[in-house]
């Protein structure tokens, strides 16, 4: 099991989304905190200036972007919707 580490910016977004996509959130990060790669968060390495971060599914349109500070610690860095989460 992994230990989640929030970022300020991560909690800030998480603060702005609705109800029902905060309590997707709140399930998907039990998800990850087992297996960071379970089929249900769709997990992804990022490329470019996001090389080492990872992105999983919130939903359709809401991403959350990651990173594995050790072996047992991940570090979340922020949740935005699809279309902005990479800028």
């Amino acid at each position: 099991m992994h230990s989640l580490v929030f970022g300020n910016s991560f909690v800030f977004s998480v603060k702005k989304l609705d109800h029902g996509t905060k309590l997707q959130v709140d399930a998907l990060l039990q998800v990850l905190k087992n297996n960071p790669f379970h089929p249900r968060l769709h997990t992804k390495p990022l490329h470019g200036k996001l090389a080492g971060f990872y992105s999983f599914r919130i939903g359709r349109d809401y991403r959350a972007v990651f990173k594995f500070l050790d072996n047992k610690k991940i570090f979340l860095l922020r949740v935005k919707h699809r279309k902005e989460v990479y800028k």
